[in-house]
């Protein structure tokens, strides 16, 4: 009995011993397929999983490749059978389905292409890969998110001008959590130039943004069509901004005003000083005063250049015109260029005296010399017909 007993014990032993090996030969033991020779150990890991794109849009194609790293410093494992498992995610390409040997501290990738199918939203799907004694399997979060850029109006003139160039303030943004590569802005309309048509910005990284600037001559009123396309990945996408064209006044724009005005008759012209004062809000380039018809520009006046006025700047000028003396007004214009080069103009009409009338009489002979001349004359006379009167007696 005693003997049995013994015997009993040591067998419970035995067995409690080789249950702890077991249970402590996943982390320390090292084992050896006894077909292959490969050895493996329960250190391997997915080190790194890369999407491409990093977030997708509905439809999307793409990659996703997890590196698989062997942590063992002395033995090298074997790996079967990676899979790539989601309903949401098409696999485009196949699994792997040979097995292969990855040898102490390296990394070996394994790609899939793949394509979202789902809607928007958070998705996990499976990477699996066979061990000799077990299965890893490893999930990560890939998203669908189908934010588009954003393509934005930062500053517009109030109104545009036939024929004549402004410009637009754009701002181009990505709101996505992952960069896009390849954005290009075109500038299109029917009547419309834009300067320049297309502007290539290139890759734009995740939450930034950009200003661009295009400027138009419309040729009439129609509509400005921005079209702004990019590449999610190898997947293109675009945003279109429509902005009406219409033509009026900018209230922004330089806007020269005449003041201080004096009319001065010469003989058969006129000369005309005065202010001009810029009560816009931009600067008025090249400034030029000068009389329109029916007045006649002369020398030495013809036309006066005032340059540039910035907002609230003022500066003097003078003119020099006739007329055919029966106009009663004349109209003066003042022409500008603003920072394009565009020439604006404005009329004013200024009264000038009663024509060649005014003229005369402002600039006639002296009354005061022309009577002393005429009592000359009379005494002259007068003592001429007593000197012959007296002579006859």
């Amino acid at each position: 009995m005693r003997i049995s007993q013994i015997i009993t014990s040591l067998f419970v032993a035995l067995l409690v011993s080789l249950a702890v090996g077991v249970a402590s030969g996943a982390y320390t033991n090292i084992n050896e397929d006894p077909v292959s020779g490969t050895y493996y150990t329960g250190k391997v890991y997915v080190a790194e999983t890369v999407f491409e794109p990093g977030t997708f849009f509905t439809g999307d194609k793409g990659t996703v490749t997890y590196k698989i790293t062997n942590g063992n410093a002395n033995t090298s494992i074997k790996l079967n059978h990676a899979i790539f498992r989601d309903s949401t995610f098409s696999l485009l390409s196949g699994n792997y389905d040979t097995t292969s040997t990855l040898g102490p501290l390296q990394t070996r990738p394994f790609t899939f292409s793949i394509v979202a199918n789902g809607a928007a939203g958070d998705y996990y799907p499976t990477f699996s890969v066979s061990l000799y004694d077990s299965d890893l399997n490893h999930k990560t979060l890939l998203q669908i998110d189908n934010t588009p850029l954003e393509l934005t109006v930062v500053d517009k003139p109030d109104a545009f001008t036939q024929g004549k160039k402004k410009t637009i303030d754009l701002q181009v943004a990505n709101p996505r959590k992952n960069n896009v590569r390849n954005v290009i802005l075109t500038a299109t309309g029917a009547g419309i130039t834009a300067n320049p048509e297309r502007i290539f910005i290139g890759d734009l990284a995740a939450a930034a943004k950009i200003p661009v600037n295009v400027s138009i001559t419309p040729d009439q009123e129609t509509t400005l069509i921005l079209h702004l396309t990019y590449n999610n990945g190898d997947n293109p996408h675009d945003v279109t901004l429509e902005i009406p064209i219409t033509f009026g006044h900018d209230k922004k724009q330089a806007d020269p005003v005449m003041s201080n005005i004096q009319v001065t008759p010469e003989g058969m012209s006129y000369r005309v000083t005065g202010d001009v004062t810029n009560a816009g809000l931009e600067t008025a380039n090249a400034v030029m005063v000068t009389a329109l018809p029916p007045a006649i520009p002369e020398d030495p006046y013809k036309t006066y250049v005032v340059q540039a006025l910035k907002p609230d700047d003022f500066g003097s000028f003078e003119i020099t015109f006739s007329t055919d003396g029966t106009v009663e007004s004349v109209p003066v214009q003042i022409s500008f260029k603003d920072n394009d080069g565009n020439i604006y103009t404005s009329v004013q009409d200024i009264t000038v005296p009663n024509g060649r009338l005014a003229a005369v009489k402002d600039n006639g002979p002296p009354l005061v010399p022309i009577i002393a001349a005429l009592v000359v004359v009379a005494i002259f006379v007068g003592g001429w017909y007593f000197y012959l009167r007296k002579k006859k007696q």
